[in-house]
């Protein structure tokens, strides 16, 4: 019986100890990143780390690093208007990406050509019916 007691003991404080918390995304200072620049993903594919995003000034390529890029129609701010990597705020999925600006204040035609001469290929057109947004995800649900 006193073996069952000691046993039991340390077992017991290991599961009272052990407790739940949610470890979800760190709340980010909105205010810090809405005086930045806002921009709005234009065109990003899926098999390709770069994406389009337009600006008040144009359109910038930025290349994803460390994470996949943001869909098409997500609202970021940053400096998008600077080469070099640096953090933006993707507003509409309420976290932060890294990424390298590589070209900046080009038209939307520049803007693919050089897209797709650093993915080594054409890129998916926003008309193509196989383009993936956010809202075309049915993450969690059955069919």
């Amino acid at each position: 019986m006193r073996r069952i007691i000691l046993l039991l003991l340390p077992i017991s404080l290991l599961a009272i100890s052990c407790t739940k918390q949610d470890m979800g995304r760190p709340q980010q200072d909105e205010s810090y990143w809405l005086r930045q620049e806002r921009g709005t993903v234009v065109m990003s594919d899926f098999s390709c780390p770069y994406f389009i995003v337009e600006t008040r000034s144009g359109y910038s390529v930025l290349r994803a690093w460390g994470g996949s890029a943001p869909f098409p129609g997500d609202v970021i701010y940053g400096n998008l208007n600077r080469y070099g990597v640096s953090s933006f705020y993707n507003r509409s999925a309420g976290y932060l990406i890294d990424a390298d600006v590589k070209e900046y204040w080009l038209s939307y035609f520049d803007a693919i050509d050089q897209a797709e001469w650093n993915c080594g290929g054409p890129l998916m057109r926003k008309a193509d019916s196989s383009m993936i947004s956010r809202d075309s995800l049915q993450i969690g649900k059955m069919k």
